[in-house]
């Protein structure tokens, strides 16, 4: 996967993610969660973006760090959603695999780049 690929994957993340917090109930508990979710996934899609455009090997690494930590809060808050059962499993199960995904793909370029 390029790196054009990835940066349509995790914007694409992120607006399945909006699409899914339009079909939450309203409640105050579920805004704070509902909050909480679309800051960490659109940060996955933004962060990855400046990844592209790092100005060196520590600023990349850096900046895939952010995206990573990002990514894994994004999958706590799908994961705590599923938990509470705020909505189907079935709206979630594909958001959950892709967020894991994401983790799993960021993690990796990570481990690959400090060796």
């Amino acid at each position: 996967m390029d790196k054009i690929q990835l940066q349509n994957r995790t914007k694409n993340f992120a607006v399945r993610v909006f699409k899914l917090i339009e079909k939450l109930p309203k409640s105050r508990g579920v805004e704070v969660i509902s909050y909480q979710l679309i800051k960490a996934s659109t940060s996955v899609a933004a962060n990855y973006r400046a990844v592209c455009r790092a100005k060196s090997k520590a600023d990349f690494i850096n900046k895939l760090k952010v995206v990573e930590e990002e990514a894994d809060e994004s999958l706590f808050w799908l994961e705590f959603i599923s938990e509470v059962g705020l909505i189907e499993q079935k709206l979630l199960t594909n958001l959950i695999n892709e967020a894991s995904e994401l983790v799993a793909i960021f993690t990796a370029a990570l481990k690959t780049l400090k060796q």
